[in-house]
């Protein structure tokens, strides 16, 4: 396994418990998604990844290896595993693109020459090269992000973290990262993990799922797995995709033959309508052939 974390416990200096014995695995590769409302930990999971966080109680391993917090042990985690920040803002402060993307090779002691080549490269690879030398206070809030994803990808990571990627875009610059995060996932082979509150993106990107509350993990699986159980989901205060939700009602009420799997997305929706319509036509026929 790539990340493996026991009975991790993490409580705030004031007192808050805001990680209460969480255990859960990343393999290489994998794109991950942890679920929940605002509050229920999932920020703080992710700031145990690089070792921003250290856990109150239990441990951390990355490659079957328990993580050590000494300088040189997190240098070489934080250059590994990425980490992106909910703001973007929290995370740029040069005063142009180019700069701020070559602040974290720079900061790992690479050569100049190999720092270039690495920022452009980051920011080609997010589309954002022609705003190289833009001071990053004047983008757009999708842009930022992209900048942002772009001065990890310039240290070479192998995981990237990310925290609410999507949080606060319209919805085509949220599409519009979506697709960079899974571009970066199968053509990279990065692995990705992400925490987020939005049920509708989520089997869009992930593979695997973990649903968080009040500090605890409460369901893991697949999104198929963890969606097609309706009452379980409302059970936690979630509610499915809105694909999901609609076939729920029309298998409900209106006794539709719909799979035991809801579909979670519009492609999986389109291929269960058209199953629908052929089993209508079918269905006719043997209506007219039987009055015959």
């Amino acid at each position: 396994m790539l990340f493996r974390l026991e009975n991790i416990s993490y409580r705030y200096p004031d007192g808050t418990l805001a990680l209460d014995r969480i255990s859960l695995s990343f393999a290489k590769g994998e794109r991950i998604a942890i679920l929940g409302p605002n509050g229920c930990g999932k920020t703080t999971l992710l700031l145990h990844l690089n070792g921003i966080l250290r856990p109150t109680s239990g441990k951390v391993y990355f490659e079957d290896k328990p993580l050590e917090y000494t300088s040189k042990s997190l240098l070489n985690l934080r250059r590994r595993v990425g980490y992106v920040f909910q703001d973007p803002n929290d995370q740029l402060f040069a005063p142009t693109v180019r700069q701020d993307v070559a602040f974290g090779p720079l900061n790992l002691g690479e050569p100049i020459d190999r720092v270039k080549k690495s920022v452009n490269e980051a920011l080609r690879m997010v589309g954002m090269a022609e705003y190289a030398d833009k001071p990053p206070h004047f983008l757009s809030l999708g842009e930022k992000k992209r900048v942002a994803i772009a001065g990890v990808l310039a240290m070479h990571p192998e995981v990237l973290v990310m925290d609410e990627p999507t949080s606060n875009l319209d919805p085509m610059t949220a599409n519009d990262i979506l697709r960079l995060l899974l571009h970066l996932n199968q053509e990279y082979g990065l692995t990705l993990i992400l925490a987020t509150h939005d049920v509708d993106m989520v089997p869009l990107f992930a593979n695997k799922l973990y649903v968080m509350s009040k500090g605890k993990i409460i369901l893991e699986g697949s999104p198929k797995e963890i969606f097609s159980n309706t009452e379980l989901i409302r059970s936690v205060n979630l509610r499915s995709p809105r694909i999901t939700h609609l076939f729920d009602i029309l298998k409900r009420k209106n006794h539709l033959p719909i799979n035991k799997q809801l579909p979670l997305t519009i492609g999986e929706a389109r291929r269960e309508i058209l199953g629908l319509l052929n089993f209508k036509n079918m269905t006719e026929l043997d209506k007219k052939v039987n009055c015959k």
